[in-house]
């Protein structure tokens, strides 16, 4: 069992380690954005953010989970939390093995460049010239729930 939270200055720390620990982007890890898990004992088990850009569009950013806790909803309450929040339009960006993760989700895949803000064009194009440099197989996908997008 666990149970969700506003994040707390307190819980800085251990959100920057668990966004360490996972790999996934630490930049913009502002407590006052996210959401914590906890476990019964009121121990850290999971977080998530929407990150605001310049341009006004909102990003799903920094879902993580501890390993122990990984497959038993605790991400899935995190985005639902989320989502429920800040509404639509709302972004992400992901590798593209985790699209089938956010798509139960209404998140769909934005593929034409011109349907995207500038700074989701931005980060598509600048990743892109990462995967070409380091002949990676996996890319960046740019995902949006939207009005329109089935739930």
């Amino acid at each position: 069992m666990f149970t969700l939270r506003p994040a707390t200055q307190a819980d800085q720390k251990a959100i920057k380690d668990l966004i360490r620990e996972v790999g996934i982007n630490p930049m913009g890890l502002d407590w006052r954005r996210f959401v914590v898990a906890e476990d019964e004992a009121g121990q850290f088990i999971g977080c998530g953010q929407v990150k605001p850009h310049r341009d006004g569009t909102h990003e799903l950013a920094s879902i993580a989970v501890k390993k122990g806790w990984r497959r038993q909803g605790v991400a899935r309450a995190i985005i639902e939390r989320l989502q429920a929040k800040h509404g639509r339009p709302l972004w992400l960006t992901c590798v593209n093995h985790l699209i089938p993760f956010y798509e139960p989700f209404g998140f769909v895949e934005v593929t034409d460049l011109d349907q995207m803000t500038a700074y989701y064009r931005r980060a598509k194009r600048f990743m892109k010239l990462v995967q070409l440099l380091s002949r990676q197989r996996y890319y960046l996908a740019v995902m949006v729930w939207a009005v329109g997008n089935e739930d």
